[in-house]
Parts: C-alpha cells; structure tokens; sequence
C-alpha cells in the first residue's frame, strides 16, 4: 500500500512552515463491490473510472465476484488490464465452463443425478486456477491495497470478514455458491458464497476511509416478455438473485455508504458472464453516475485535520461525523 494511502491524520501541531501542509488533505476512498455472478462484470468500468481520475481507493472490500475484482485491482492490475483478461477469458477458456454450468446440452436429470453423488459440480479453487489473472497476489501482505472479503459460514450461519493468509482461498470461500461449488474448510470453518449473508459489505470498511463508495450489482430482475415457467436450473439461479437482492434492499434501510451506485443489471442471470458486452453496456450510465459523484467531492473542500478542528467537534460521535462530512461533499444539508 501507498504511503499516501496509509496517510493518519496528524495528532501533534505541526512545526511552523508545514502548517498550510499538514491542516489539509483529499478526502481518502473505501470502496466496495458487491456479489451478483455475471452482473458484476459491471465492476469492471467502476474500476475504469477510478483509473481515469487517478484515485487510488484506501481500501477494498469484496463479495463474490466482487472479491475477483477487488482482488486483481489491490494487486496492482490496471482497470483496462482487468477488462481485457476478461474479454480474452470469456472467448475462450470460459466458454466450456458456461455450457457446463447452464447444462444447456444435458438432461436435467444428469445434473440432479451428479447432485445426489457429489457435495457439489466444482472446486472454486481449482476453478480460480483457470479465471484468475496470473500476477494476482497470492497473500493478502503481498496487496498493493488493504482488502477485506466476505463469506458465510456454514455451522455458525454468519458473516466470516478475510484479511490474511491465501487470497486464493479467500476468494473461493466468498465464491462457493452451494450445490455448484464445495464449501471451503479452514480453522473450524465451513466457507460459503458471501452473497449469503452481506452481498454489499460497504460496512466492513467503515471508518476505514473518509467515503465509502458502493457498487450494488443486485438489482431485482425485470418481468420478462415471455412468461414461461422457469426450468428447474433457471428456479436456482434466480433464488439467488433475489436472495441477494432482498439482503441489500433491507440493509440499506438501517445504514447507507456514502456513494451507493445501484448498477442496471438486473436483467441478467448470475451465470450469463458470456454476455460481457451486453452487461457493460447496461453499466454505462452507473459508469457515468460514479464520475459525477467523485467529481463533485474530489473538487469540494479539502478535509481539516484533527488538530486544526474545535475541541467541540472533536468530541462528536465518529458515525455522525462521518454523516455530516459526507452529506457536505456531496452538497446536502446536514
């Protein structure tokens, strides 16, 4: 991590001559990508605004396929270097692992039948061998950028946050959709899909940066034209989406980021990743939503150091503080 990313605000007065300096700074940027399968190759162009505007986010925490990107982006990867592994990923080598997942080309009663003898299809580690690009960190020391990924747990049926050792194995615990994917077993734990249980963990990095930004990929589906009943696999895949979508929408009721950037995505299935063009156009608009947004708090007032503020302020309460910050950069009243 940078050292201006790890910056503290000052504690002592600072020395004549700095004073200018130390007594202000940019607002620092936590960011967090939500679950949602196919849906979050939207995160992709929220990662292009990043780079474009030179923001480098404090730290990043990650769901599902949320955790993929913010993964490969702490380890150092260009937005555009994401993007295009995934372009060249899902032209190729994907493509098998799709027909596979949709068992488009097999009787239904073979899947089942494969359900009945094995705990699951695949192995989310063995699977992240193949997707992953190839100079993603392999520890979370290792990360150009503080990251914090979600699961669920098995026995105890809670959030688990990872912060160290194998992000490989972090990834795939956050990523194991049950009956598709085995739990991941670590100390105790049996690891899930982390869209179980925070599919967008914008709070597990409170109070770790000055804004934090949230990308919601699990927008409620649209009615189809074509009301046929859905087939067994489709009936799965869509309880996950709304699943995912009733945790966030409930969620936000009692506690918000700072920026929540809702994706217009809710018409793709979490498997549909071969519709990568189709996906990236629908986040076009969320795309330019998020420019908007930091623009108008990076070109707001410099934040005040701690030393330069009154005693009375001081004191406030952190999460009102952080309430009353926001709603000025972004321009409300408090």
């Amino acid at each position: 991590m940078s050292e201006d990313a790890t910056e503290r605000l000052p504690t002592t007065r600072p020395k004549h001559g700095q004073a200018e300096r130390a007594l202000t700074r940019q607002p620092t940027i936590g960011l967090a990508l939500g679950g949602g399968g196919a849906r979050g190759l939207a995160h992709i162009l929220m990662l292009e605004v990043l780079d474009e505007m030179g923001i480098k986010p404090a730290v990043i925490a990650g769901t599902s396929i949320g955790a993929i990107f913010g993964a490969a982006y702490a380890s150092g990867y260009s937005a555009a270097a994401i993007r295009a592994h995934t372009e060249e990923l899902l032209r190729s080598r994907f493509e098998i692992l799709r027909q596979f997942f949709l068992a488009r080309q097999e009787p239904l009663g073979r899947v089942l039948n494969v359900l009945q003898l094995r705990s699951a299809l695949l192995n989310a580690e063995a699977l992240l061998d193949i997707v992953m690009p190839p100079r993603v960190a392999k520890d979370f020391d290792d990360l150009a950028i503080p990251l914090r990924i979600v699961a669920a747990d098995f026995y105890t049926q809670d959030q688990v946050v990872l912060n160290s050792g194998s992000i490989r194995r972090a990834i795939a615990a956050s990523m194991a959709l049950p009956a598709l994917f085995a739990p991941v077993t670590t100390d105790g734990f049996a690891l899930m899909d982390g869209g179980l249980v925070n599919p967008l963990p914008f709070d597990v990095i409170s109070g770790q940066a000055d804004i934090i930004v949230a990308i919601n990929v699990s927008g409620a589906g649209r009615l189809p034209d074509d009301r046929t009943p859905p087939k067994a696999m489709e009936s799965l895949v869509a309880s996950l989406q709304i699943l995912q979508h009733t945790i966030v929408r409930e969620k936000l009721l009692s506690r918000k980021p700072d920026v929540l950037i809702d994706v217009d995505v809710g018409n793709f299935h979490v498997l549909e990743f071969h519709k990568l063009a189709r996906v990236l156009e629908a986040a076009a608009p969320a795309k330019a939503e998020l420019r908007f947004k930091l623009e108008r708090i990076l070109s707001a007032e410099t934040l005040e150091a701690v030393d330069a503020a009154p005693v009375e302020q001081l004191e406030e309460p952190e999460p009102a503080r952080r309430s009353r910050l926001a709603n000025r950069l972004l321009g409300k009243p408090d």
